[in-house]
């Protein structure tokens, strides 16, 4: 667009040109190219001129043509820099996510107790929506487990779950590291740096040890959650986050709230739904199932041959009270096993005694006695001991495959047993028929 000479439009330069030399000044020529891209206007292009007649003698084909090329320059800038923002976050996540699988391989929800089955019950129900969640429980009992289980099966399992430990935050840092900063924000921050909040964008963000968040920063967070909205230190615009939030802590929260040390609003914005980890002492017939899976983890790290735990082994860690829970036995089970496959052949069988436990099962000073022995089960009167097995086998088998759904895959995981041995002993007991539960 030309604008003609006399134009009545007022001028935006007036008073403004460098070289006025004190009064008035107008502009007398003027043209103007909206850049448009895909028919979406995205900038303007413009030029002016003192002498009324400047633009006479220009091809405003030219124009156009110098308009079109402007506006996919700002059009490519644009993408580019949104791709470089992008990519940085994903880069961010990637990180994240290496980190968490190194440290969580092979970890999964082992048990058949009712504590265990109905927390896997809870965890289902939950992941299916968008709610916040707070994981309580002792140290040790796997409230990480349950967040990555929580994540597993809710429908962002394909974006990042974000982990942060608030209990390595320092106050200083805490709201860099959760909101992120812009460029000196502060002594040292030599560039923009995305926080927790945008990385875990359209994924999970997993606050642990969430009773350990300085008191100054959980306003922040509260806002955070409130209105979707996170801002980085030193920035002057808010940024829209989407993301779905899972908190865990061994703190009785409500204490803290009636203590003064925990907001009551943040705390009920967190405990929308609650999962209860139970500690081990309350599911003492999982303690098998448990220090099975972590022999077959010490096998696969050790290079050892076959791991197994002799009967009074398994009464041992059953007669003491695991006040560091799964954590502990995890740890006492791998000591134990690399203790006890000491001097033997690679490849040899470890068998695992009571003997070289017990130093391990100490209470405030004072050891776990050696368990009574276990009268055998007998098999009733007229049946074979054959038959008293096989019936042993079909009724752990069925309740089993009944908690997991009937699916042979993860029964095969809760029991220890690889998936095809598994399928083959159901068959022969009547439990599937052509791959069908019976």
């Amino acid at each position: 667009m030309l604008f003609p000479p006399d134009t009545a439009l007022p001028d935006p330069f007036d008073g403004l040109l460098l070289n006025d030399p004190g009064a008035t000044q107008r502009v007398h020529a003027c043209l103007g190219c909206g850049l448009r891209v895909h028919g979406e206007l995205v900038g303007a292009l413009t030029a002016d001129a003192l002498e009324s007649r400047a633009f006479d003698g220009l091809d405003l084909r030219l124009v156009t043509a110098a308009g079109a090329l402007a506006a996919a320059e700002m059009r490519t800038t644009s993408l580019i820099e949104v791709l470089a923002r992008t990519a940085e976050r994903q880069g961010l996540a990637a990180r994240d996510l290496v980190r968490d699988a190194l440290a969580t391989q092979g970890s999964q929800i082992i048990g058949t107790s009712a504590a265990a089955t109905h927390l896997r019950r809870e965890i289902e129900l939950v992941a299916r929506s968008d709610l916040a969640v707070l994981i309580l429980g002792e140290t040790g009992v796997g409230k990480e487990l349950v967040a990555r289980a929580v994540q597993a099966a809710s429908a962002r399992r394909d974006q990042p779950l974000i982990y942060v430990n608030c209990a390595a935050l320092p106050e200083t840092l805490a709201e860099s590291e959760l909101f992120g900063h812009v460029r000196g924000a502060f002594t040292g921050a030599s560039g923009d740096r995305p926080g927790k909040f945008e990385v875990a964008d359209d994924g999970t963000l997993f606050l642990d040890e969430i009773g350990e968040l300085p008191l100054a920063v959980q306003p922040k967070l509260l806002r955070a959650i409130q209105e979707g909205e996170i801002q980085r230190v030193g920035a002057d615009r808010a940024v829209s986050v989407n993301v779905r939030l899972l908190a865990a802590t061994n703190r009785d929260l409500a204490g803290e709230v009636r203590a003064g040390r925990f907001r009551a609003d943040l705390y009920h914005r967190l405990n929308v739904y609650p999962l209860v980890v139970p500690p081990l002492r309350e599911r003492p017939g999982d303690i098998a199932l448990l220090a099975g899976c972590f022999c077959d983890l010490a096998r696969r790290r050790l290079g050892l041959g076959p791991v197994r735990l002799a009967a009074d082994a398994l009464d041992a860690l059953e007669a003491y009270a695991w006040p560091g829970n799964v954590r502990e036995l995890e740890n006492v089970v791998s000591r134990v096993v690399l203790r006890t496959s000491a001097g033997l052949r690679r490849g040899d069988p470890v068998i695992v005694s009571a003997a070289p436990l017990r130093p391990e099962l100490v209470t405030d000073g004072v050891p776990v006695p050696p368990a009574a022995p276990r009268a055998p089960a007998r098999p009733p009167a007229g049946q074979t001991m054959r038959g008293f097995v096989r019936e042993q086998q079909r009724e752990l088998l069925q309740r089993v495959l009944g908690e997991q759904g009937g699916n042979l895959a993860a029964a095969a995981r809760v029991l220890g047993m690889d998936r095809g041995n598994l399928y083959h002993l159901a068959r022969r007991l009547g439990l599937v028929r052509s791959g069908r539960r019976a």
